[in-house]
């Protein structure tokens, strides 16, 4: 029987990136990225997550191109998939890289924190002296993942059962299942 192994985004991006990398990995689950995209071949994505930012609620950036300034300073949790973007995107802000990024933003009284929109929320909720800045500076495409060295066909099933649980509804179904929006299913790519 063939060994599979599975590396999941919800310990760390960067630590299921580098379990594929080095052969640690069989699947992983992670945002489609460039930089990523050299060791390992994704398949359409499943669902779409919007990376947004936090940022004090009287200070002044009021769009994401608002927080694109010099000056200012972005925690992000390092190897993430807003991490690898902003990395790429940004012209004048700073990227400040830890083990979670709202963290650093506290610990270092920074100017922004980067994430997803879900845990954002949340932690609004608990922190009123903060806010989001509308609308999200980028959407992250979650898809499943193996390393490139795997045959086309290996490839191609994988493409092919994700496009299938897409388009049937599973993936919204089970994100409704387990509390999460199913409006965060991606869209079926033709």
């Amino acid at each position: 029987m063939a060994r599979a192994t599975i590396s999941s985004s919800t310990s760390s991006a960067r630590k299921s990136y580098e379990a594929m990398a080095t052969g640690h990995a069989d699947l992983c689950f992670l945002a489609i990225e460039p930089a990523r995209e050299a060791e390992i071949a994704f398949t359409p994505p499943y669902v779409h997550i919007e990376g947004v930012y936090a940022v004090p609620a009287e200070s002044p950036p009021r769009t994401p191109e608002d927080v694109d300034r010099p000056g200012v300073r972005i925690g992000v949790k390092q190897g993430s998939a807003y991490d690898l973007y902003l990395t790429r995107t940004l012209r004048h802000a700073t990227v400040v890289r830890g083990p979670e990024g709202v963290d650093v933003f506290h610990a270092e009284e920074l100017e922004a924190a980067a994430g997803i929109r879900q845990p954002r929320t949340a932690h609004l909720a608990e922190r009123p002296e903060l806010r989001l800045v509308e609308p999200a500076f980028m959407t992250i495409r979650q898809a499943v993942g193996t390393t490139r060295t795997r045959r086309p066909e290996t490839v191609g099933f994988l493409s092919e059962t994700v496009a299938h649980l897409t388009a049937s509804g599973f993936v919204a179904e089970a994100l409704g299942r387990s509390g999460q929006n199913p409006a965060l299913a991606a869209p079926t790519e033709r």
